[in-house]
């Protein structure tokens, strides 16, 4: 059983291209399973699983208090072994074909309305290294939505100023090509000015040539870094909440459809490979229309 659960790691790895994250869930979570299969049941073969043993683990989870949202990654975790399993033909039937997962209550993503985004990247200062590097961060995650792991990961060759396009290596290392704004633009030019002058020549044996972020030692930046970055600039702006990076990329989504975007659009912006992950930004403008209309229409 070890050495199956190795087996799909690496395929997740080497095949899917999955992100350090993903992977570290899906072996965590089979690891637990494959301990409460020998703790409490003593299977050790992979022929000994049938459905009612799953349906037990199922039930084994609900009883140790976790979550819907857990139990369900935790059942699709499973789902996704015996899919490969049968795949390389290691089963010959996969027991997890009917395997029930709980439903989930879509939680609409929190989104920061205009005024707020300007009120967050104005509060940067703008006249020190480190508050251009800032306003550069906040101008890119919201004019862009990229992934915090990916604004962390972008080199400066990979942004092209003549264009005012960015590329961009998202989840499985799939390029997008994404447009810069003018204020991106401009908080660009400002930052690599700076960069030069003044972040590379810190520290230089630590320094990064490629990387576009750049740490006060001279390193890449941290996606943990850039949390910082982001929470202290609310507080600053008097927002006063904690967010995380993927907050803007709710942000810049739902005001792209707020503003007409089309769906397929902002799909292709985001780099979703669903339309339907997208689509819960429509419900985000539904429930905001139907707020504004609450508390604006006389007789609402």
């Amino acid at each position: 059983m070890k050495k199956l659960i190795n087996d799909f790691i690496n395929y997740l790895k080497n095949e899917k291209n999955y992100s350090k994250h993903t992977i570290l869930s899906y072996e965590n979570d089979l690891l637990q399973f494959l301990k409460y299969l020998f703790m409490l049941n003593k299977i050790v073969k992979i022929k000994e699983i049938n459905h009612i043993v799953l349906r037990k683990y199922v039930v084994h989870l609900k009883e140790s208090k976790y979550s819907r949202r857990s139990i369900a990654r935790k059942t699709s975790t499973v789902r996704s072994f015996f899919k490969y399993l049968l795949k390389e033909r290691l089963v010959d039937s996969n027991p997890a074909l009917n395997l029930v997962t709980p439903k989930i209550d879509k939680k609409l993503p929190y989104f920061l309305y205009i005024q707020e985004v300007n009120r967050l990247i104005d509060s940067t200062e703008s006249g020190k290294p480190q508050g251009i590097r800032d306003k550069a961060i906040l101008e890119m995650l919201y004019g862009t939505g990229m992934r915090v792991n990916e604004i962390v990961n972008l080199n400066i060759g990979d942004i092209d100023m003549d264009e005012q396009i960015v590329r961009v290596f998202g989840k499985g290392s799939k390029e997008r090509i994404l447009p810069l704004s003018n204020p991106c633009m401009k908080a660009i030019k400002k930052y690599l000015f700076i960069r030069k002058k003044y972040y590379t020549k810190i520290n230089s044996s630590r320094k990064e040539d490629k990387a576009f972020l750049l740490n006060r030692f001279g390193g890449r930046l941290t996606a943990r870094s850039i949390c910082r970055i982001l929470n202290k600039y609310m507080e600053v702006s008097g927002l006063n909440k904690k967010i995380s990076p993927h907050v803007l990329r709710h942000t810049f989504a739902t005001h792209l459809l707020g503003g007409g975007a089309d769906l397929r659009s902002v799909q292709e912006l985001l780099g979703h490979e669903s339309l339907s992950t997208t689509q819960i930004y429509t419900h985000i403008t539904k429930e905001r229309l139907k707020s504004i209309y609450q508390k604006s229409h006389p007789r609402s």
